[in-house]
């Protein structure tokens, strides 16, 4: 005899308040992650001659690229977030539209996953800009001192 193992889901009930809290909070900080990319890209505007030397040009122009695609992502994930909390009158129209509902929570899920994901790959980004800012400062200290002698 075969025994079938079935995947449960865990499904935490959400209420359209929480739900509107979440898209709220979500809104806000995508839009403090696209306030922090207008200062990375000024940031990197005033060491561009440090950051074009040839030995570190590819790295650094991966890095340079990968912050201009978080910056359409998270266009992308503003204008979603948006869009969800417009829908969120389904859930408040007293009417029951269990399918509409069933959806609205689906795609919420499926908000709070790509936003969990879109964080750590955000992190990440941010600790490479910073490490490769804070080299280029090292290095422009160590010269200053080497010039001084």
């Amino acid at each position: 005899m075969k025994t079938i193992q079935a995947h449960q889901e865990y499904v935490e009930w959400l209420s359209a308040e929480q739900m509107h809290q979440d898209s709220k909070s979500w809104l806000s900080e995508l839009l403090f992650i696209k306030d922090e990319h207008l200062f990375f890209e000024d940031l990197i505007k005033s060491f561009t001659l440090q950051l074009i030397i040839p030995e570190k040009f590819s790295e650094n122009k991966e890095i340079i690229d990968i912050l201009n695609r978080s910056q359409k992502q998270t266009n992308l994930l503003i204008e979603a977030v948006k869009v969800h909390t417009n829908e969120l009158q389904i859930m408040l129209d007293g009417i029951n539209q269990i399918k509409e509902e069933a959806a609205y929570r689906k795609s919420h899920r499926g908000l709070i996953i790509q936003l969990n994901d879109f964080e750590k790959y955000y992190r990440l980004l941010k600790a490479q800009i910073f490490d490769i800012i804070k080299n280029i400062k090292k290095e422009d200290k160590l010269n200053h001192l080497l010039a001084k002698r």
